[in-house]
């Protein structure tokens, strides 16, 4: 098992500056060309990796500043996929909801080209010494679970296992071997599957696809073990664990009961990033199927809201976990990123910046500055 690079850590995406906003919206209308708004997120980028560097993190990322979402921009450029953009509904209580995209796989998904290395390899141009710069990448379970079998063309995949989950692994695996080519080390993939799976309304969803949600967990354990089969040698593969973050907003709820064993028993993840940042979370219980030598990231501070946390309540919350998994085993992060879409959470960049020192300051002081 590999190491995080620090106790604390982040999960990656962050609000995207307005001359970025503006300047998506001018190629969208054809005012500029795609090579010119490379130019302008190259820009961000570097100001964002000069941030997350001057509140101290050890692992940097590009904000996700190149992409709309933070997974249909990653999937639609898998050979074999398709993507409907998801669009954004007013529920009766005012709030609003990002209804999920349709995610299909109509021809045999296949690593069509190497779709990270040239923004993983700006990213590390602008990495200081020290530090580790990090990818994150949508989970494999992004291409099953929305659809189900009925999203997945019967024609190229008569019988979902083997052949399917294969597939996507070998699609999977040539990514990480392109990024790991180009130097990275630390790749995260972010999962809001398996945290659906806590939420009796989202099991019920999966029935009604015909999948049983107490197998599921366990499938999806195995998937993603073909893709860790794959990944070379010294890289860290990390997993993010979500429930939804569209302009802080939520879209399940639930104790990890339901999957804990089979996402932190059996599947082979170096590190998870597990959202713990309000009672919708449950209790650290199904942190006691932990086994040796893997990281559990408490998201204790909430990325959603720009109320600051209480030092004193973070740390007796990693005391609390600790009853249930090895304090030498636990680190901190924000729960989740600070704009998994475009759109941001309604938070301010200063509260980003607080909130990112607060994780790091109470870290170092609960484990020491490792």
């Amino acid at each position: 098992m590999q190491r995080l690079p620090a106790r604390y850590d982040h999960v990656g995406s962050f609000l995207r500056p307005r001359y970025l906003l503006e300047a998506r919206e001018q190629k969208a209308r054809g005012e500029i060309t795609p090579a010119q708004l490379r130019e302008i997120e190259d820009k961000a980028i570097a100001e964002i990796v000069k941030f997350q560097e001057d509140v101290g993190l050890k692992s940097i990322t590009d904000g996700e500043f190149r992409r709309t979402y933070f997974h249909i921009d990653f999937l639609e450029q898998l050979g074999g996929v398709k993507t409907d953009i998801p669009v954004t509904i007013r529920k009766p209580d005012g709030s609003e909801e990002l209804a999920p995209p349709v995610i299909r796989v109509i021809d045999k998904v296949r690593h069509a080209k190497d779709i990270q290395k040239a923004d993983f390899e700006f990213l590390k141009s602008q990495v200081g010494a020290g530090r580790t710069p990090k990818v994150t990448i949508p989970s494999p379970t992004m291409l099953h679970f929305r659809g189900g079998r009925a999203g997945i063309s019967k024609e190229d995949y008569p019988e979902l296992d083997p052949v399917f989950y294969d597939d996507v692994a070998q699609a999977y695996g040539d990514e990480l071997r392109s990024l790991y080519a180009a130097g990275c080390r630390y790749v995260q993939m972010d999962d809001t599957n398996l945290a659906y799976l806590c939420d009796e309304k989202m099991r019920e969803a999966a029935r009604q696809r015909g999948d049983d949600p107490n197998e599921l967990p366990h499938r999806y354990a195995k998937f993603i073990n073909k893709v860790v089969a794959q990944k070379p040698q010294g890289m860290l593969l990390a997993m993010h664990l979500c429930r939804g973050n569209f302009k802080s907003t939520f879209a399940a709820a639930g104790n990890y009961e339901p999957v804990a064993e089979a996402l932190l028993k059996e599947m082979d993840i170096d590190a998870y990033f597990m959202e713990y940042d309000d009672d919708r979370s449950g209790d650290f219980r199904p942190l006691r199927y932990l086994p040796k030598g893997k990281t559990v990231v408490l998201g204790l501070v909430t990325t959603k809201f720009g109320q600051l946390e209480s030092k004193d309540v973070l740390k007796r919350r990693i005391e609390e976990a600790a009853k249930y998994a090895p304090m030498e085993q636990l680190a901190l992060s924000p729960q989740c990123g600070f704009s998994s879409t475009v759109h941001g959470n309604n938070i301010a960049v200063e509260d980003q910046r607080n909130k990112l020192r607060l994780v790091v300051e109470t870290a170092r002081e609960m484990w020491g500055d490792n």
